[in-house]
């Protein structure tokens, strides 16, 4: 489950649906940057956390919320997995691979 800091749960990092499809990023600056398929940044924009909830706005204006509950993020009608710190394309990248 995600850490829970001053009251609203961590919700840095990467969470990843399960097909893969859809990698959205949760930065530390409150910003968010989301991969779908092979089209980096489809969607960027930034994000707060209230408690376990989290309310979007993209870059374009559009809004969004999610939801943190038994560590998965419900974010509108997607399901995302938060994926381990440490692994991904980042982290393979710093990596040197």
């Amino acid at each position: 489950m995600a850490a829970i800091e001053d009251g609203h749960v961590d919700v840095v990092g990467m969470w990843v649906t399960e097909d893969g499809h859809i990698r959205q990023e949760l930065l530390p600056d409150g910003r968010y940057d989301e991969a779908r398929g092979e089209r980096a940044s489809a969607y960027t924009g930034r994000y707060t956390v209230t408690g376990s909830h989290l309310d979007y706005v993209d870059d374009t204006g559009f809004t969004a919320t999610g939801d943190i509950r038994d560590g998965v993020l419900y974010h509108e009608h997607l399901v995302l997995y938060r994926e381990p710190r440490g692994s991904g394309p980042t982290a393979e990248a710093d990596s040197g691979r």
